[in-house]
């Protein structure tokens, strides 16, 4: 019988890393950073420990590509949102896609914002990449502002407050505070709020609790999690 390491041989290496990174993340959020040695992480896949020192350089490389791999894989899932041809229903997308992204891989989750290794500091390769990550949605900000549905401002800040709404719901929801029922609609509700605290305001319309900054419409529409 083949190991896993001869399995991914086969295909690549890209493949061999992966395979690499995938048990190195098992093994940290299963049995914690002690666990995390090259010589363990080399017996279970079959490989030799060079294979692992050549490729990451150290437990502390090791750890600082799994930070990388975890938001490539979120920019690619990000990437991988089909356009849709209103700005903010394409943005709302791109937010279910995070949290289903963050659902699908909850152990990258943990490594990318837990910071499950004590003393651990992304390097600055690695912070671009997480940077980098969050480069789609803050596109689709910058476009729901130039077609004149969000307030003119920094797409860049806006996309993080977006993004730091998203991240509270999906970590109470991966930490289990809320069931499978509630998180979905919750999520969405909360996306759609913080949406409409940005929305401009209609042509004339007079300043008002439903215009100023952080008011928030008690209701939405069913338009994909579209604020009203």
């Amino acid at each position: 019988m083949s190991t896993p390491y001869q399995d991914a041989q086969r295909v690549g290496q890209d493949a061999v890393r992966t395979t690499i990174l995938d048990r190195s993340i098992d093994l940290l959020v299963s049995e914690g950073p002690a666990a995390l040695t090259m010589r363990r992480i080399a017996a279970d896949i079959g490989s030799s420990t060079k294979v692992l020192y050549t490729m990451f350089g150290g437990k502390e490389g090791l750890i600082d590509a799994l930070y990388r791999e975890g938001f490539a894989r979120l920019r690619r899932a990000q990437a991988a949102v089909p356009r849709a041809g209103d700005p903010l229903v394409h943005l709302t997308r791109l937010g279910q896609a995070y949290r289903a992204h963050a659902l699908a891989e909850p152990a990258y989750y943990r490594v990318m914002f837990e910071q499950p290794v004590p003393g651990f500091r992304p390097s600055p390769d690695a912070l671009a990449v997480a940077e980098g990550a969050f480069e789609t949605s803050a596109a689709a900000v910058a476009a729901c502002m130039a077609a004149g549905v969000f307030r003119p401002g920094d797409a860049h800040e806006l996309s993080k407050l977006l993004w730091a709404a998203s991240h509270g719901a999906v970590s109470l929801e991966i930490g289990g505070h809320f069931t499978p029922e509630e998180a979905g609609p919750r999520y969405d509700a909360l996306m759609a709020a913080v949406g409409r605290a940005f929305l401009a305001a209609p042509p004339g319309a007079e300043p008002g609790p439903e215009t100023e900054p952080g008011a928030l419409p008690p209701t939405t529409d069913d338009t994909e999690g579209r604020p009203a």
